[in-house]
This record gives structure tokens, C-alpha cells and sequence, in this order.
């Protein structure tokens, strides 16, 4: 199965150069069926490794040549899949492929129909990427592709000027938190040598809890993650991020970017477990997100920006998850975060669509009887 790993992020690769080339000239319902396509098959890819590294339980590292080599420092391009990126496979596709499906239908109308396919596909690359990598390198680069993927897709309509800002919003306070990543991977590769997850986790656990230089790197990692999963001060991008069409908040505030944060803090516990400061800090960041998304979220009457709000909360949750050192439960809830709220966001996108594109709840109601589908669902 290790021969076919590669397939899994380079199949939505595929989709997005065959609609991006091909958005004016290609029909809609094959531009439809095959960015679908190219999500599907990694899906069915992800559950055959999912289940051969449950089985084995011995993660899988392949590395396909020598990327970086400079002195001593030598970086390979190599995917590690363990239960963790594993089960991270399992959400990022199958989600992914679902939104894929419902926007096949949501779009259809659209001028840019296979554009936006394109960047649907593009994204979930990157964040297979993201996941995959076996370094901070490769991590690092398929974070900055969500980052770029969500600015193209939060502001797809961008000939209205307030989906352009919000666009640009997101891009921006997403900087601010990358800038922190990086400053850590610099950090990383200067004090232990290398960047690969492996050798950094066993070389960290040599040093004593509480090392200076490990709670500053844990602490700017902790920034990077801020940044893109939303948490304060950095979350003000993510309810602007609504300017999205509504299959966009359900990939970026359900299945994947907001949860890219999470995944890295998740993946590199060795050094957060070392590192008490950056745990409490982690932990009252976290709290205090919980109780200032939750309190904003009661006073907002956009269905959207409802859901927005409720999803910082959310992701508070996970982080003082993370903070107290429960790892197991804040991914479990990542898991099953990712599900309900992207169906929460479809069927926000359902109503909306129903009503005429009317996003104020105030002017919503009996709904039941005339979308009983979405009611179910």
C-alpha cells in the first residue's frame, strides 16, 4: 500500500491543472464529476491505508528523494502516515468529497463554476500535504497553500468590494500567525538539526521540561496555530471569512483549515508536553476564546456568522483540550467537529438558497414543512 500514497495528494494536483485549464472549454457536469472524482479515489486510498496501519500498527514513512541538502542538514521529501495522519486522511477527504458533491449543485448557475472547482481541488492538496509531510518543510508549505486557497476562495466573488476585504482580512491576520511558524521551524532546524518529526521528538526528549529554548519554540508554534485555527487574537478573519460561497465555510471552518492548527500542535505533543508555560498559556487562550465566540455568537441574527462564531467556541474547546494535555479527546472532537458543523453549514447554505439568499434569521421560519429534506439532514 505504501507504493500508493503518493496518489492521495497528487490526484486533486491533477484536478485542479485539468479544470483550470480546462474551465471555459470543459462542460459543467464533467468539470463537476471529475474535481468529485479526484477527491473520491483518494477517499477509498485513505480508508485501504487507514485500516493497514490500524492493523499493522506501525506508522509508514516513504521517502521519494533528497529535497534539501546543505552542510549537515539534509531534508528528504517523505510522507510519514501514522493513525494520526491517517484518521486526518479519513476527514480531509471524505468531508471534502461530500462538499465537493453538494457544491456540484450550489454552484451550478455560477459564472466561475470551474474555477472554483479548481480551487476546491487545489485545497485539499495542500492540505493533504499538509498532513502527510514527515517535516516542519512540508508542513510548512502545504500550510501556506490553505492559507493562499482560502483567500482565493473567501473572496471568489471578488467583484463585490466587501468579499474583496474580507478576502484580503484573512490573508493578512493568517500572515501574522505564519510569521510565527516560521520564525519556530528556524528555530527548530537551529537547535536540533533537522526538521524531520522524528528525529526533532527524539532528540527534544533529551532535554530537561521547562528548556527556555523549547517554550519559545512551542510558544511561536502556538502563534502559527492562533492564526489559522482562530483563536484570540487572531479569530476576527474567520466570521468575515462567511463572504465565501457556503460550500467555502464548510471546508474552512469544518473539515480542514481551522483544524490544520490543532494537527500541528497535536503532532508535535513531545515538545508541547515539555513546555508547561506555552500548556497554560495554550489552555487560557483557549478558555478564553470559548466563553468570548460563544457570547458574541448569541447576540448575531446572520445564520452564517452564527455558525462562524460557534466554531471559534468550538475550536476553544479543542485548545484547552490541548492545553491540559489531552491530546486523544481535543482530536476526537476535532473529529467529530468536522462532520456536524460542515452538515451544519450545508444546510445553512440550503436555507439560504430557499429564501432568496436571505441570511437574517429574524425573517426565517416554518421552514420545516418546505425543506423537509434539509430538515431531516
Amino acid at each position: 500500500m505504501s507504493n500508493y500514497i503518493w496518489l492521495i495528494p497528487i490526484l486533486p494536483l491533477i484536478g485542479f491543472i485539468i479544470n483550470g485549464l480546462g474551465r471555459k472549454i470543459l462542460p459543467k457536469n464533467l468539470i463537476g464529476l471529475l474535481a468529485s472524482l479526484m477527491v473520491l479515489i483518494p477517499f477509498i486510498l485513505s480508508v485501504i491505508l487507514f485500516l493497514s496501519v490500524k492493523n499493522s500498527g506501525q506508522p509508514i514513512t516513504v521517502t521519494y528523494f533528497e529535497w534539501i541538502k546543505a552542510g549537515k542538514l539534509s531534508i528528504p521529501f517523505s510522507f510519514l502516515v501514522d493513525q494520526l495522519s491517517s484518521l486526518m486522511l479519513l476527514i480531509i477527504t471524505g468531508v471534502g468529497f461530500l462538499i465537493h458533491i453538494y457544491s456540484i449543485g450550489y454552484m451550478h448557475d455560477d459564472e466561475g463554476f470551474g474555477k472554483f472547482f479548481a480551487y476546491l481541488n487545489l485545497f485539499i492538496f495542500f492540505m493533504l500535504l499538509l498532513v502527510l509531510g514527515s517535516n516542519y518543510i512540508i508542513l510548512f508549505i502545504g500550510w501556506e497553500g490553505v492559507g493562499l486557497c482560502s483567500y482565493l476562495l473567501i473572496g471568489f466573488w471578488f467583484t463585490n468590494p466587501d468579499y474583496a476585504d474580507a478576502a484580503k482580512k484573512a490573508f493578512v491576520m493568517n500572515r501574522i500567525g505564519d510569521l510565527g511558524f516560521l520564525i519556530a521551524v528556524f528555530l527548530i532546524i537551529s537547535t536540533f538539526g533537522s526538521a524531520s518529526f522524528t528525529d526533532v521528538f527524539s532528540k527534544a526528549s533529551t532535554l530537561k521540561v521547562g528548556d527556555p529554548t523549547l517554550t519559545l519554540i512551542t510558544v511561536l508554534l502556538f502563534i502559527g496555530a492562533t492564526g489559522k485555527s482562530a483563536q484570540i487574537p487572531l479569530f476576527t478573519w474567520l466570521p468575515d471569512a462567511m463572504a465565501g460561497p457556503t460550500p467555502v465555510s464548510a471546508l474552512i471552518h469544518a473539515a480542514t483549515m481551522v483544524t490544520a492548527g490543532i494537527y500541528m500542535i497535536v503532532r508535535s505533543n513531545v515538545l508541547f508536553t515539555l513546555a508547561p508555560f506555552t500548556q497554560h498559556l495554550i489552555a487560557g487562550i483557549g478558555l478564553a476564546t470559548i466563553l468570548l465566540a460563544a457570547i458574541i455568537a448569541v447576540a448575531q441574527t446572520d445564520i452564517k456568522k452564527v455558525l462562524a462564531y460557534s466554531t471559534v467556541s468550538q475550536l476553544g474547546y479543542m485548545f484547552l483540550g490541548l492545553g491540559v494535555g489531552a491530546y486523544t479527546g481535543a482530536f476526537f472532537h476535532v473529529i467529530t467537529h468536522a462532520f456536524f458543523k460542515a452538515l451544519l453549514f450545508l444546510c445553512a447554505g440550503s436555507v439560504i438558497h430557499a429564501v432568496s439568499g436571505e441570511q437574517d434569521m429574524r425573517n426565517m421560519g416554518g421552514l420545516r414543512k418546505k425543506l423537509p429534506v434539509t430538515f431531516w439532514t
